[in-house]
């Protein structure tokens, strides 16, 4: 009998079900495509104009947000290509904690470029080796794009000067409040050395009701739960934290107890009282006024606590216990006893309040010096909350960001204006076909003043002509006004719109990186996806509930 001998080629070198594109037309284009959509949906929020998405998850939660970070996070992208663009933002994110939604909307940009050149005959080699060119250059020229720097990162004044815009480009209107909150939060905890700065030690707590302006800052820590005691104040408090629960030690082994008379029943649990009653008597006489459980606080241990006026709080969160112990200076014990002194942490005030209709634990450190500072933030429904966090989160990394690097740039679409003149300057003096794309990275940068003005209502166009013909004057500085009616150009560092250079650097390269990452992708091979349960249709009516 013959061997059957298949036929050539790569499907049948693969198990049944692969997909296989390849060439301009199936992979690259079809990719660059992919990108255009996800670019299409975050460009529209981009700036302090920028609108809002609503974005409902696979676990049907709600999102109405115009954070780029938050939007990919939620959105699920499956498409390789576009996932590579998410996974450059949450890069962006987690480096630099801001300036994400300019990494997609410019790499978008930068494929869509590629995509008019590629069409005209120029090959994805060109292309990359030409962008890799540009962004070298654009790099170069950025840093000497400062116009400004932060000099000293514990005075009030210079850490407004760059997280006021930074929270007006997500929370327009209320930046002088939330940046007012986020500097205080801040300079309570910003080390002698700043660039120790820590973004961790800045907590926000949110609480349902009232006013965004009844938020206030609050040396320590709040807990948005009361007290398990009947104590609720303590001051200049010795304080013991403890990572296990306090309670009766159970046995591991079941015992069988015979009982003959009265006596045996009323004896039975003495022992045990007895010991429990002398390790609290132990904790009070070593002066401890507040007790920090991990886990739950048994019956019989509260009764004891409260005889002996012991305020205890239950924390469950292990991270939460952990940034308690750097507020009181504590140790955190596994086992319940008697801390040593230096186990023992110090707390000015620990007390129960009543925020709105919350009753929160509030642990406030008024002389002692503090390593956690925490914002209270208030407003009418969850979503304006989380979205209020979101832009305090921004403001607290571009602290950290300036800690590091103190140079600033003119924000409002001035440096991309400057670093488009400066590479179709370099494009005009480079022989051989790279010039086309170092013209295009160039044409790129435009996207980031276009999209501002366009946001906020304007001629987009007109304004860009009006922001060349300014910088070609020698106003550098002149970026996109988002609150005028005629030529839209306003000098930012008179305004004070100001990004951090290293963001802004951070961005560029990452934006250019995942933009070559893609177009050197010349074929796309995909198994089959493998089987399994389905996942449950989210309601038709979703929005009439």
């Amino acid at each position: 009998m013959a061997l059957k001998i298949p036929k050539i080629g790569l499907p049948q070198m693969l198990k049944d079900g692969y997909k296989h594109m390849q060439g301009l037309e199936e992979a690259v284009f079809r990719n660059i495509a992919a990108t255009k959509e996800l670019t299409e949906i975050t460009r529209t929020s981009l700036g302090p104009n920028g609108r809002n998405k609503m974005v409902i998850n696979h676990l049907e939660k709600l999102f109405v947000t115009s954070d780029a970070a938050t939007i990919m996070k939620e959105l699920e992208v499956v498409h390789p290509a576009a996932r590579l663009l998410v996974l450059a933002s949450q890069q962006q994110e987690t480096e630099m904690g801001d300036s994400t939604n300019f990494v997609v909307v410019f790499a978008g940009e930068l494929l869509q470029q590629a995509e008019y050149l590629l069409r005209f005959g120029l090959h994805p080699s060109e292309v990359i080796q030409g962008y890799e060119v540009a962004c070298k250059k654009a790099l170069e020229t950025l840093e000497t794009l400062s116009v400004d720097s932060i000099s000293n990162c514990l005075a009030e004044a210079e850490l407004s000067k760059i997280v006021m815009p930074t929270i007006a480009s997500k929370q327009y209107g209320y930046e002088d409040l939330l940046s007012g909150l986020v500097v205080q939060a801040a300079l309570e905890v910003m080390p002698k050395n700043a660039a120790n700065f820590n973004v961790d030690s800045v907590r926000v707590v949110k609480i349902l009701g009232a006013s965004i302006h009844d938020s206030t800052v609050v040396r320590g820590m709040v807990f948005g739960r009361e007290p398990e005691t009947v104590v609720q104040k303590a001051t200049k408090a010795k304080v013991a934290i403890f990572t296990s629960g306090i309670d009766v030690n159970l046995t591991e082994t079941k015992g069988t107890v015979l009982i003959k008379s009265v006596n045996d029943m009323l004896n039975f649990s003495k022992g045990e009282e007895k010991h429990l009653e002398a390790a609290i008597k132990s904790l009070a006489d070593a002066g401890v006024k507040v007790v920090v459980a991990g886990s739950t606080i048994g019956e019989l241990v509260l009764h004891f606590l409260n005889r002996f006026n012991i305020l205890a709080v239950k924390v469950l969160s292990k991270f939460d216990l952990r940034r308690l112990c750097r507020v009181t200076g504590a140790t955190a014990l596994t086992r319940f006893g008697v801390p040593t002194p230096e186990e023992m942490g110090f707390c000015d005030v620990v007390e129960a309040v009543e925020i709105g209709s919350d009753r929160c634990t509030v642990f406030r450190q008024d002389q002692e010096s503090t390593k956690t500072a925490t914002i209270v933030l208030r407003g009418s429904t969850q979503n304006t909350l989380d979205d209020l966090e979101r832009a305090i989160d921004d403001g607290i990394n571009s602290i950290k960001a300036v800690t590091r690097d103190g140079r600033l740039v003119a924000g409002a679409g001035a440096v991309e204006i400057e670093l488009a003149r400066a590479l179709q300057a370099v494009a005009e003096k480079t022989p051989g076909l790279n010039q086309y794309a170092i013209q295009k990275f160039a044409q790129a940068f435009e996207v980031i003043p276009r999209t501002l003005s366009e946001n906020a209502g304007l001629d987009s166009t007109e304004v860009i002509s009006n922001l060349y013909a300014a910088h070609t004057q020698g106003k550098t500085t002149a970026g996109v006004d988002i609150e005028s009616d005629k030529q839209g150009v306003l000098d930012a560092k008179e305004k004070g719109i100001l990004d951090v250079l290293s963001v802004k650097r951070y961005a560029v390269k990452q934006a250019a990186h995942v933009a070559v990452t893609i177009l050197s992708i010349d074929q796309i091979i995909m198994s089959k996806p493998a089987g399994g349960p389905k996942v449950k249709e989210p309601s038709k009516d979703w929005d009439e509930d």
